[in-house]
């Protein structure tokens, strides 16, 4: 459809005014809110996390694209609220503890919301019993680790053993990732994924809950 295209077109140049517009005419035209959300907000972020990854555009192009899919997605809130369509399942994310960096789990959070999940953004310097007490409060399928520096990937796998230890490491997946973290680490620590940008997390987070 033209308008989903359209909108896709203008959240992918960061033009939050024009997402608005366009969101509010799909909802106008009843269009659904899944198909408003995945063909026009999704496909536009999607193709956004491409380029990114590509070094194609810049953290700045990724920050406006975000505040216009914020945009579009407060005018589709009250009719997800309404049961319009579910959310894809709950993410926790945070930056594991001892580590202050949060720009690229705070882009993860921003793809993934975008997708449609439901994310519970816990910070940096996140102690690892915090992550799973608060996965298992809100029902979350998956857990999001994010690490900068060495010293901290040892917190990764005191949350993939405290999983294994409660045995939730089944009901609960977790995904790792960070600029020293391999996809070695993440297989030696027993994590279920490893993403090495915020498209592959988004993709990777969508296949595990596939799996839960």
């Amino acid at each position: 459809m033209e308008l989903l295209k359209a909108l896709a077109a203008a959240l992918e140049r960061g033009d939050h005014q024009q997402t608005l517009e366009i969101t509010r005419q799909a909802i106008k035209q009843e269009i659904p809110a899944k198909r408003i959300l995945d063909d026009g907000l999704v496909a536009g972020m999607s193709v956004v996390g491409e380029r990114f990854g590509a070094r194609e555009i810049y953290l700045p192009d990724v920050l406006l694209a975000a505040k216009a899919m914020y945009a579009g997605l407060d005018q589709l809130e009250p009719l997800l609220e309404a049961g319009d369509m579910s959310a894809m399942g709950k993410v926790v994310i945070g930056t594991v503890k001892g580590d202050l960096h949060d720009l690229g789990k705070n882009l993860v959070g921003i793809m993934l919301k975008g997708a449609g999940f439901d994310v519970i953004d816990l910070g940096k310097d996140v102690p690892a019993a915090k992550f799973v007490e608060v996965a298992v409060q809100e029902g979350a399928t998956v857990i999001g680790l994010s690490a900068l520096l060495t010293t901290t990937m040892p917190v990764m796998k005191d949350v993939v053993d405290l999983l294994k230890a409660k045995g939730l490491d089944d009901a609960i997946k977790i995904i790792v990732g960070g600029a020293p973290v391999t996809d070695d680490w993440a297989r030696q620590i027993g994590a279920h994924a490893y993403a090495y940008d915020a498209s592959r997390a988004v993709e990777s987070i969508r296949e595990l809950v596939g799996q839960v």
